[in-house]
């Protein structure tokens, strides 16, 4: 029997509806919208492209947007001040800082600067730090006023929206990146799933795929998640996005995997859908701390 596909695309429409109701009772309320500013150096095709989807996103829920350009030989000096008056700028509720930076620009000097209240997508050390220390679901937090990376907030979303349970399930991380890989295995055992982590130097990957019963996969290399990796009815949230010719597909083998898998992503429309919502939301739970 084919896999339940999680429809990332209908579920952002849906979430991105109630956003919009949200956003106009709290401009109603309190005479503004809550605004995002993005911050980009040079013109990356595929950063352009990323920021008029979150504009367009934005404007269509009734959220406030600004985009500020820097050229792409600017300084790691030029691109901090920018990053600390937006921090500084009242109007400003949230903060995008698009990669690729400048060749030779200290990533982390410039997340550093960002104020880690307006940090909506998370990447502020001080955020990472408090969701690594976030107690478990059903016991008092320990730590609170602490922003997720969109991306892996949407994966979860989905799981949570589908009523794919997740206390107490085995759960299979692919990937180690500081915005999808460890934050979505933090996130999971926030949720209380026992969480394995693996990588590219991980021994006999598909061996510890299939003792899964939630597979996460982000590591940006296209179809690496096969049937045979995957334990039958297994959940599997698929992360990438890669392209191969005029063709765009995820980490996993989703033509092969759907006829093992009891529910997948697919790619378009899965988890890349999600993210944009999540920066929504975000935004709106920035504006109400500001407050």
């Amino acid at each position: 029997m084919a896999a339940t596909i999680l429809d990332g695309r209908a579920l952002a429409k849906t979430i991105g509806e109630e956003l919009a109701v949200e956003v106009a009772e709290f401009k109603k309320k309190h005479g503004f919208a809550p605004t995002t500013a993005v911050v980009r150096a040079g013109e990356d095709p595929a950063s352009v492209s990323y920021a008029k989807m979150i504009e367009s996103s934005f404007k269509k829920a009734g959220l406030g947007f600004t985009l500020h350009v820097l050229p792409g030989e600017a300084s790691q000096d030029e691109i901090t001040e920018l990053v600390m008056r937006l921090s500084a700028d009242p109007d400003v509720h949230g903060i995008i800082i698009q990669e690729p930076l400048p060749k030779g620009v200290d990533e982390g000097v410039v997340k550093a600067a960002l104020s880690p209240n307006k940090d909506v997508d998370g990447v502020h050390p001080i955020n990472a730090g408090r969701l690594a220390q976030v107690a478990p679901a059903g016991r008092p937090p320990g730590v609170s006023d602490y922003f997720v990376p969109a991306t892996p907030l949407g994966g979860l979303e989905i799981l949570k929206r589908y009523g794919v349970e997740i206390a107490g399930k085995r759960a299979v991380v692919v990937g180690r990146s500081n915005i999808v890989g460890k934050p979505m295995a933090l996130l999971l055992l926030r949720d209380n799933a026992t969480v394995t982590i693996c990588h590219s130097l991980t021994p006999d990957l598909g061996a510890i795929c299939r003792e899964a019963d939630i597979i996460c996969a982000a590591v940006g290399r296209a179809r690496l998640i096969t049937a045979d990796m995957v334990k039958p009815g297994a959940v599997v949230i698929d992360f990438g996005f890669n392209r191969l010719g005029d063709e765009w597909m995820g980490d996993v083998d989703f033509e092969g995997v759907k006829e093992v898998a009891g529910a997948i992503t697919p790619v378009p429309g899965g988890t890349g859908s999600m993210t944009n919502v999540m920066l929504m939301r975000n935004t709106i739970e920035a504006a109400k701390k500001r407050l």
